[in-house]
């Protein structure tokens, strides 16, 4: 269920100007960078390649931080981690996001993704995911306050001091459950620790990604520390995006899940922010060249034997909620080359455009 302050909010701006104060076009750097706005793409292992984060900054984004790399020595060399490194034509600044419960490691991975060319380092403390928090990291870590202190302090330490100083940022959630919220804690020792930036999720490592994210706690950090805070959790929609911000008090929102399949969200909800008007849904044409070519560099990417199997999923998000989806995908998943693929995909979105020039969602999709 929709939170009442959400819905109050809904209400209110129904048919008011939007607030100016909260333009996306407003000031905001990490470090020395200097951000074309504070839309920021999350960081999500799997969807947030180089290809997918290009695409999502060309429509609008501020700023986008890599898939997660582990800081295990032992997996430096994987081909996985070689290609989450590959930052080639990237827009600057690049952010490289790491995770693991050492300090040394952690700050040796710090130092060895400067060395291949990351402008940002992002410490994950957020990612809710078993297989993260079972070897205690991600949100696992927010458990233990001291071990926290010590992984800022050796990552900030190895890249974040001296005249080539590199700006460390955190991602957190609230807390570990939601008896346990310690985000105003974590925030203090950021700080403390030399953090440029803090992002928070409003959840708790417990809620996973059930129920609706909370703004309270982000709020609460904001007031309480001087650095730059991020809102990050179910910003799906302008209107959203606009009430996040107004809430909390952000410097910038942070957009996941809701950009999968719809990386033109951002260009949407930068001009909502900035004149208060809806942009008209997207024409099926458009569209169709936006995905085209986020195919064909993904391909180009991952190559033909991953790229088309790594492809299925973009390609579910971009068809989600369009008629006769299901039976599409169903189709597209039988295809056994990238040739083929990007033909189905190119096939129904043709039919897409007999019925509307526009997208046209349809809830039993």
């Amino acid at each position: 269920m929709p939170t009442l302050q959400w819905c109050a909010y809904l209400l209110q701006h129904l048919h008011a100007p939007i607030d100016v104060s909260i333009s996306a076009t407003a000031f905001m750097k990490i470090g020395p960078h200097q951000l074309a706005n504070r839309l920021f793409v999350a960081p999500m292992a799997g969807v947030t390649d180089r290809p997918f984060r290009q695409l999502c900054k060309k429509l609008g984004a501020g700023y986008a931080v890599s898939e997660m790399v582990a800081s295990n020595a032992l997996l430096w060399n994987s081909e996985k981690t070689q290609r989450r490194a590959n930052h080639q034509g990237e827009f600057k600044p690049i952010a490289v996001q790491i995770a693991g419960a050492d300090p040394a490691m952690m700050a040796a991975a710090a130092k060895i993704n400067v060395d291949h060319g990351a402008q940002i380092i992002d410490i994950n403390m957020g990612c809710p995911a078993k297989k993260v928090c079972n070897v205690a990291a991600g949100s696992a870590l927010l458990r233990d306050e001291p071990l926290v202190q010590q992984i800022l302090e050796a990552v900030v330490n190895a890249v974040g001091t001296g005249p080539d100083a590199v700006p460390v940022t955190l991602k957190i959630r609230t807390g570990w459950d939601r008896e346990h919220k310690n985000a105003l804690a974590i925030a203090s020792l950021a700080e403390q620790s030399g953090i440029s930036m803090l992002t928070v999720h409003g959840r708790t490592r417990a809620d996973l990604y059930h129920g609706e994210a909370e703004y309270e706690t982000i709020t609460a950090v904001k007031s309480a520390v001087r650095i730059p805070v991020v809102a990050n959790g179910d910003i799906h929609s302008p209107e959203k995006a606009a009430f996040v911000l107004q809430q909390t008090g952000a410097d910038a929102i942070m957009i996941g899940r809701a950009a999968q399949g719809r990386p033109w969200i951002f260009r949407e909800i930068d001009y909502y922010l900035n004149t208060g008007k809806k942009l008209d849904v997207p024409e099926v044409a458009e569209i169709q060249t936006i995905m085209n070519a986020h195919l064909i560099d993904h391909y180009a990417f991952y190559g033909e034997y991953i790229g088309l199997r790594t492809a299925r999923k973009h390609i579910g998000w971009y068809c989600k909620g369009l008629r006769d989806s299901h039976a599409f995908r169903q189709r597209m998943n039988t295809a056994d080359d990238c040739k083929t693929q990007l033909q189905m995909v190119n096939d129904f979105f043709d039919e897409m455009k007999s019925h509307s020039d526009r997208l046209l969602f349809l809830e039993a999709a």
